[in-house]
């Protein structure tokens, strides 16, 4: 595999509808599902749940 295919780069996106991103990697062997992370939001000012963005 190469390392585009097994590390791809993905975008958390907000759940509070700010339009907030954060870009990260993710191994798709170990986590083959969509990543959710907590994480800040500093247009919210709070911490809220990032979902994966394909």
């Amino acid at each position: 595999m190469a390392r585009n295919e097994l590390r791809p780069v993905i975008k958390l996106r907000s759940t509070a509808r700010t339009g907030y991103t954060y870009v990260t990697r993710k191994n798709r062997r170990n986590h083959p599902d969509r990543l959710e992370l907590r994480k800040y939001d500093p247009v919210a000012r709070r911490h809220v749940t990032f979902r994966e963005e394909r």
